[in-house]
């Protein structure tokens, strides 16, 4: 036999190999790991999502937690995971669009060591600030922060949160100091005590707090007004051109095999279209919005790395 034809053979049987695995896959419980803390807004996602997607694979999905580094341990661990399809991430732009401008000696790369699997939404965030602060808007509370240069902080324990806070600090002149948190219930937690001043939070982990009326919303990161938060004003209102939010998505390591890759795909858009996963986000302000392939989600990726760059290079924020 000549080489062609065994290559040919070869390449036949490796298809053969994976398209039979996937038809047989899952056949041991599957881990989706998550690169915040519980209570986070993408831990709550993770388990409403994980939960359906459970029951459609006909196996546990576990959750497990590694928060830590800016969503760097979990990333690691996925990358370095076997590419089986047993080990997943859901994560944000934090780990897979800023991190690689914010990070100089990052361990990862977000392109080359993951297989992009969907897209799940996006996740919006809220200015918030303790329920007794003065101000009555978000244009008080910046003309007050603007009267007291360097006497106010914000909390930090995502990109978002940082590449967000900072690049309202750059528009409207604000000096801020940035207090780092491992998780975003430790950072409302001092808000609420009065360690912090201003947070940037997401809806996922905010959410119940801004309904007791714990924290105060002085506006939302979006573009326009949210259903979600009633009377909140867009940033943009106050702070002219400022648009950000947070994507949530679900990766895979680099290597997993097209038939898997494509059957966790398609069991995640029927998991997003159901009635009772799309009632239980938007209770926590999160948008629905799948990929409708990998192959989009690849492509949205790094489109989003880019954007992001240039995000972080306009707040004037340094590489650590």
């Amino acid at each position: 036999m000549t080489l062609l034809p065994r290559v040919v053979t070869l390449f036949a049987s490796v298809l053969t190999a994976a398209a039979a695995f996937s038809q047989t896959y899952p056949s041991a419980p599957v881990t989706l790991v998550v690169p915040f803390a519980a209570g986070s807004g993408t831990d709550a996602v993770a388990r409403i999502v994980g939960k359906k997607l459970s029951e459609r694979l006909k196996q546990p999905v576990l959750i497990d937690n590694k928060a830590g580094a800016n969503g760097q341990i979990a990333a690691q661990i996925v990358a370095r995971a076997k590419p089986d399809g047993y080990t997943l991430l859901m994560t944000t732009n934090t780990s897979h669009s800023a991190n690689p401008s914010l990070v100089r000696n990052l361990s990862y790369d977000p392109i080359k060591d993951f297989t992009p699997i969907a897209r799940v939404g996006e996740l919006p965030f809220a200015l918030v600030v303790n329920k007794n602060d003065p101000a009555t808007s978000l244009k008080d509370w910046v003309d007050r922060v603007k009267r007291n240069p360097g006497k106010f902080s914000y909390a930090t324990p995502n990109s978002t949160s940082l590449v967000a806070s900072e690049t309202i600090k750059r528009i409207a002149g604000l000096d801020v100091v940035e207090i780092p948190y491992k998780s975003s219930p430790q950072a409302l937690t001092d808000l609420i005590g009065g360690s912090i001043q201003m947070y940037l939070v997401d809806l996922g982990s905010g959410m119940g707090m801004i309904k007791a009326g714990t924290v105060r919303v002085l506006g939302v990161t979006t573009k326009e007004p949210l259903k979600a938060v009633p009377g909140a004003p867009p940033i943009a209102s106050v702070v002219p051109g400022f648009d950000l939010t947070s994507w949530n998505g679900i990766f895979g390591p680099a290597g997993m095999s097209k038939p898997v890759t494509d059957k966790l795909n398609t069991e995640l858009q029927a998991v997003l279209a159901d009635k009772e996963v799309q009632e239980r986000l938007n209770q926590i302000g999160f948008e629905i919005w799948p990929t409708k392939t990998p192959e989009e989600f690849t492509k949205y990726v790094a489109d989003q790395l880019a954007h992001w760059a240039e995000l972080i290079k306009q707040a004037g924020i340094p590489m650590q």
